[in-house]
């Protein structure tokens, strides 16, 4: 799995603080005497697939470098409710004006990998089917969501625009045309880049595989339509399904034989986890 980027984390961590300590914290600091400590740990109210131990750190961290945070459990770890996740100790006040920040980030990021991981579960036992994620991500917190996505055991698309080459129906409208688009790209991308078109049917695939496509995306595609694709594909592409994915059609997609399923449920609506701080 890959890492999170910590020169990443640390921007989005710097905007979400501006928005809220932009002019102090007026409760606390009326309310709580500077040199008071405090002991504060964080607990799943339900069960969920646990992420952003790293994240909830540093949020303490540039709030005041003297707090110290301990771990109990790992990113990715499956907790009960009632399970303590990750402790902070240290001056009242500082745990205080960090503490919505820090659960926003990690309430968010076990939401998603306890979705990922749910999508994930449901491939059938020998099935060869990834779920990935999509680039509808919460702007500005990508890198987090993608990072949960992975820890819940599910890929990643491709991660921006400059990543990989994948015409959607209005870059082929625009083109005239699936081979048109196709080849256009292939002659204007790097040579190490793959083409992948999306289809919305039979024909459009056909038009796809006899140009050369290296992916095609199956859009909104019935399972039985599918299951057909998959069959004239025949090993010359890798075949991915997509559009309006739930979590009841995972299997049937699976069986029917795709590569994979990309899903934007994982990051445009998905619940946040419930989490809460709990002093001592």
């Amino acid at each position: 799995m890959k890492e999170l980027p910590v020169v990443l984390v640390d921007r989005a961590i710097q905007i979400a603080l501006e928005e809220d300590l932009a002019s102090g914290d007026l409760t606390t600091e009326a309310c709580i005497e500077p040199e008071a400590r405090a002991v504060a740990h964080a607990v799943a109210r339900k069960a969920m697939v646990a992420c952003g131990g790293p994240v909830f750190a540093r949020v303490f961290g540039r709030v005041d470098p003297a707090l110290t945070v301990e771990p109990h459990v790992a990113d990715g770890a499956s907790v009960a409710a009632g399970a303590r996740l990750w402790s902070v100790r240290g001056r009242a006040r500082s745990i205080l004006m960090g503490e919505r920040v820090a659960l926003n980030f990690v309430q968010r990021m076990s939401g998603v990998a306890t979705a990922a991981r749910t999508y994930a579960d449901a491939v059938p036992a020998g099935c060869k089917t990834r779920i990935t994620d999509t680039r509808k991500t919460t702007p500005g917190l990508r890198v987090l969501e993608r990072y949960a996505v992975r820890v819940g055991g599910a890929f990643n698309h491709r991660d921006d625009l400059g990543a990989a080459v994948l015409l959607k129906d209005n870059h082929v409208a625009a083109c005239g045309g699936v081979r048109a688009a196709i080849e256009r790209a292939r002659a204007a991308a790097p040579h190490t880049a793959k083409i992948e078109c999306e289809v919305d049917s039979l024909a459009q695939l056909d038009e796809a595989l006899s140009a050369g496509v290296d992916i095609v995306l199956l859009d909104n595609m019935a399972t039985s339509t599918v299951a057909e694709a998959v069959k004239r594909v025949a090993g010359r592409a890798v075949v991915e399904a997509s559009g309006g994915i739930t979590l009841a059609r995972v299997a049937e997609l699976a069986r029917a034989g795709v590569d994979a399923i990309s899903v934007g449920a994982l990051t445009h609506s998905v619940q946040a986890a419930d989490i809460g701080l709990d002093f001592e």
